[in-house]
């Protein structure tokens, strides 16, 4: 197949990219190499990629109507997995209207493309931010997820919202999936997991907001890819999808797993609660079960140890890249 992916520098982006590059499919992929983080690290993701002669790359913003119209009409693409975005919920608190514009205007120039050359499927990422703190768990897709508790969460409903308009008009096939706390090799520096290991590997305080009872369903990066790839094989009309794994982490016990995992202690810093945070994120999978045979195969202490090994190797490579570096 021809695929096209935007984001597709960025964590799960190049993930995607890889893999859908292993199994034959040609990848034409799109990316603004935005300095929310280091471009170098974007870069680097993309390695493997750049040497396959079926990888093409775009440098380019989805907010470009005119780039988006021209790289997917030439493309002529079988799907458009769209990956790209502004990421992160506190972040997103400072300048919302950032998040609004390349989320929200971003994605619907995206859609517009896929609309104007008869794209039969497109494939979109949301957010398991979009269920908000008052929806009960465990998570399900027919949730009305109208009480959105940041603006990251809000642009992610809007955009599923978008994406059924177009459906229901123009008859666009699509498919969103809501990530769920996704982790591993290349996660973005500023996410808890590779920010408390820096922390950890350098000695200095781990912040944990709240008493550390907030929970999470952390998901390894290979099984999202995974659904990404069952959900670019099996279109099918509009259809929303949780990709987690029911597993709730509590984080006192995320920072204490992966300190062990690195043998060395975590100073913990206490902090309050921080705006825009919900205190359970669980999702339901048995929708995607059912349609997509999505199973998630890698627990917390596996995938754990499998970044904990990335981000050694990483850190020998290079202790000096900025994707690295302690934040502040």
């Amino acid at each position: 197949m021809r695929i096209v992916v935007t984001g597709a520098a960025g964590f799960i982006g190049s993930c995607t990219c890889d893999t859908l590059l292993s199994r034959g499919d040609t990848v034409v992929g799109i990316d603004n190499f935005d300095p929310y983080y280091d471009p170098a690290v974007k870069w680097r993701n993309l390695e493997n990629a750049l040497v396959n002669e079926r990888f093409t790359l775009h440098q380019a913003d989805i907010r470009d109507a005119a780039a988006m119209d021209a790289i997917i009409g030439a493309t002529a693409p079988d799907v458009v997995v769209h990956l790209a975005a502004r990421a992160g919920v506190r972040p997103s608190l400072q300048d919302p209207h950032v998040y609004f514009d390349v989320n929200v205007m971003g994605t619907e120039s995206v859609l517009r493309a896929i609309r104007r050359h008869g794209v039969p499927h497109a494939v979109l990422a949301s957010s398991s931010s979009v269920y908000g703190a008052t929806s009960r768990p465990p998570f399900r897709e027919d949730e009305a997820a109208d009480h959105p508790s940041s603006p990251y969460a809000a642009t992610k409903r809007a955009n599923e919202v978008a994406a059924y308009a177009h459906h229901h008009i123009w008859g666009t096939t699509i498919t969103l999936l809501r990530f769920f706390t996704v982790y591993g090799p290349r996660q973005r520096p500023e996410m808890a997991i590779h920010r408390f290991a820096a922390l950890i590997a350098a000695g200095r305080p781990v912040p944990m907001f709240g008493d550390g009872t907030a929970a999470r369903d952390y998901t390894f990066i290979d099984d999202i890819v995974a659904g990404v790839l069952a959900s670019v094989d099996r279109p099918n009309g509009y259809r929303i999808y949780n990709l987690g794994t029911t597993a709730q982490v509590l984080l006192r016990q995320l920072i204490s797993q992966l300190a062990a995992r690195m043998g060395r202690p975590a100073l913990i810093e206490r902090m309050p609660l921080q705006e825009g945070d919900v205190p359970l994120t669980h999702a339901d999978i048995s929708l995607a079960r059912r349609e997509l045979d999505y199973e998630p195969k890698t627990d917390i202490t596996e995938g754990l140890g499998r970044f904990v090994d990335w981000f050694r190797a990483e850190s020998a490579t290079d202790g000096t890249s900025s994707h690295l570096a302690v934040p502040a």
